[in-house]
């Protein structure tokens, strides 16, 4: 008795459609509710579905999670290179449409703000600087330039430097404050790295930061120091400036 046998073709063509179902119900499930319920791994999965093409991608996004340490923060963080090198099915289009998910966050935040915003508190600024470092990789010391009215006028990158550490020179800063013809200034950095508690040379440099600035008529009303989640430190709000 001959054994008969589904073609070939149709058997692709059967795999196919169960491909493309189960990428329109992860679709449809974001579409209903956003991104409550997903796991970090059908997160990246819904990305992948955009870079990688009639391919199940469900074992690329775990293989992800568990190169960079179960943390999906941690592979959307990781350089471009490192991702298409640890996992196999990463290319290059992958690896930069995963590199811009934080970036794109960054410049949507940062959109939401006028250019003339006033800082009326220690929280709308955090909010702010959130937005502009939150997700950086490095150490940056940023200058936010104010008029008398606390309305923003301009940002300064004074600095950019390694993961733990920035080299910040007290005439840069004056410089920025200067150009902007700013009556005050927000100092701030970012700790990649860990906590935002201060150290020495932190609580150092903002003394020598508003001492000279005084001396310019320019006030310093914080120094916030943001790190990862909600965390930050404001040396206003902890009489760091007294």
């Amino acid at each position: 008795m001959k054994t008969s046998a589904y073609p070939q073709s149709a058997v692709n063509s059967a795999a196919s459609h169960g491909l493309e179902g189960h990428r329109g119900r992860l679709r449809e499930r974001f579409l209903r509710g956003g991104l409550a319920g997903f796991h970090d791994y059908e997160i990246l999965e819904l990305l992948l579905t955009y870079a990688i093409p009639r391919k199940d991608v469900k074992p690329i996004a775990k293989e992800l999670l568990e190169k960079f340490g179960n943390n999906l923060a941690a592979v959307l963080d990781a350089p471009a290179e490192a991702l298409q090198r640890e996992v196999d099915g990463i290319g290059e289009a992958a690896a930069i449409l995963l590199n811009l998910v934080p970036r794109l966050f960054d410049s949507y935040q940062a959109s939401r703000w006028k250019p003339r915003e006033a800082f009326c508190s220690t929280q709308s600024a955090v909010s702010y600087l959130r937005a502009l470092l939150g997700t950086q990789r490095q150490e940056i010391f940023c200058v936010l330039a104010l008029d008398s009215q606390n309305r923003l006028l301009a940002v300064e990158q004074v600095q950019r430097g390694s993961v733990n550490r920035t080299a910040v020179f007290p005439r840069q800063v004056a410089e920025a404050a200067l150009k902007h013809r700013a009556t005050a200034v927000i100092l701030s950095h970012n700790h990649p790295g860990g906590a935002p508690t201060p150290s020495a040379a932190d609580r150092q440099l903002t003394k020598k930061l508003r001492q000279m600035l005084s001396d310019l008529d320019i006030l310093v009303h914080d120094h916030i120091i943001v790190a990862g989640g909600d965390q930050y430190y404001s040396f206003a709000e902890n009489g760091g400036l007294e």
